[in-house]
């Protein structure tokens, strides 16, 4: 008797009729991130409920980060967009004292940016662009899939020992 094969399951399913609201879009993409940063070694913790302005904290080598993790499915001109800021309003900017770094997941690429708070400057939405080369002229092209950035080791959180 053949066994069957198991079908693919992709957390965030594209082309799909009844696509998630934005609030099931989140979880889903918060989801796929604690897979991934779990399958990198990192520790990751959930706080509980949702009044923390991070999602998620990770742990590695003594070190830990807060992270707000953020998705997008649909480009303009090729351009995904994802805010900057809480759910609030765009007057609601996150800060370096509240959260370490934006994750970002573009959906139908399965591209992830691991963005330092301190790169957004302030700006209420970034503008990524995985279908191009990486590019000076694009800010926040460097950040893609730059996991390396939450490594003790790097330079920007040598400060961040306890």
């Amino acid at each position: 008797m053949k066994k069957q094969a198991r079908p693919t399951i992709s957390i965030l399913p594209l082309g799909n009729p009844r696509a998630p609201t934005r609030k099931r879009q989140g979880e889903l993409a918060e989801l796929a991130f604690m897979s991934k940063a779990a399958s990198l070694g990192f520790g990751v913790a959930k706080p509980y409920g949702d009044s923390e302005r991070f999602d998620f904290i990770l742990s590695r080598d003594g070190h830990l980060w807060r992270v707000q993790v953020k998705s997008t499915r649909t480009a303009k001109r090729g351009v995904y967009e994802i805010s900057a800021h809480g759910c609030w309003g765009a007057h609601d900017i996150y800060t370096k004292d509240e959260i370490d770094f934006i994750v970002a997941y573009v959906v139908p690429k399965k591209v992830w940016y691991i963005i330092p708070i301190e790169a957004t400057r302030g700006r209420k939405r970034l503008c990524l662009h995985p279908n191009v080369p990486r590019k000076p002229c694009y800010k926040y092209e460097k950040y893609r899939e730059a996991w390396c950035l939450l490594k003790p080791t790097h330079k920007s959180h040598a400060a961040n020992k306890s």
